[in-house]
């Protein structure tokens, strides 16, 4: 059995995919690019694809994760051409790598998001930013399953920081950009968390809905708060199989 770990977004229209109507969608890729998936056993059998941290309905997301185990090795960059191919535009697998070490849920220790505020002016948004870095604690409330929840959602956020709007990309209307690093806590800590603890410290109450993407997700380097790519020790664990193959080979007997 072979095992395959594919990265994949959710871009424009496609954000509002809901992870269940993902799984239709990718399930029936699977099919159509006549993957030779492994199924479970049972009365049910299903492929067996295990999910990672999906993203928020609603939100969009450069940096998706999941992994398939195959009946049959296949080349990850070919599979990952042809599952690309049979799933709509916006929903693209971008990266795909043969799993060579164990454990990739427990390298998605943090995610990296940005959140765009139309209608909120920088320096407003500066102002927010400031108040919320310099508090102890952010109150904030969730309705869930069991009531509403209040919880304190500052220690889950490890870097908060507004950017600029891109030079190529001018607009008449302000525009403030967040680009905030969140520890993958329990409860979780979601961006609209964020906001509300926004505008609990400092009244920051955007005109229009946020529009919230992830921009990257993998292990928190603790020291320097940024994100590493999950995929990478796979990445080294097949470089270094590579190497060694022919070094053994040439001290192969004849």
């Amino acid at each position: 059995m072979q095992r395959i770990r594919l990265r994949y977004t959710k871009r424009g229209r496609l954000r509002f995919t809901s992870h269940r109507d993902f799984q239709r969608a990718f399930e029936r890729a699977l099919r159509r690019a006549e993957v030779p998936m492994a199924y479970s056993a049972g009365f049910t059998p299903h492929p067996k694809v295990s999910y990672a941290n999906a993203a928020p309905t609603g939100t969009g997301s450069e940096a998706e994760y999941l992994e398939i185990a195959l009946t049959q090795a296949r080349d990850p960059e070919k599979l990952r051409l042809l599952l690309d191919e049979s799933l709509p535009a916006g929903l693209d697998v971008v990266d795909a790598v043969e799993a060579r070490t164990s454990g990739l849920a427990d390298r998605l220790t943090a995610s990296v998001w940005e959140l765009r505020l139309d209608g909120v002016e920088a320096a407003e948004a500066e102002r927010a930013v400031a108040a919320f870095n310099t508090a102890e604690a952010v109150e904030v409330q969730r309705t869930t399953k069991n009531g509403l929840r209040t919880f304190d959602a500052r220690p889950a956020v490890v870097h908060l920081e507004t950017h600029s709007e891109p030079a190529d990309r001018p607009t008449d209307q302000p525009c403030a950009i967040l680009r905030l690093v969140v520890r993958h806590v329990t409860p979780a800590v979601r961006p609209d968390d964020v906001l509300s603890g926004l505008r609990a410290v400092a009244d920051l109450a955007p005109p229009v809905p946020a529009a919230v993407t992830r921009l990257a997700q993998g292990l928190l380097d603790e020291e320097t708060g940024t994100v590493t790519d999950p995929l990478a020790p796979d990445r080294e664990a097949a470089e270094a199989h590579s190497t060694a193959e022919p070094t053994a080979a040439a001290k192969a007997p004849a």
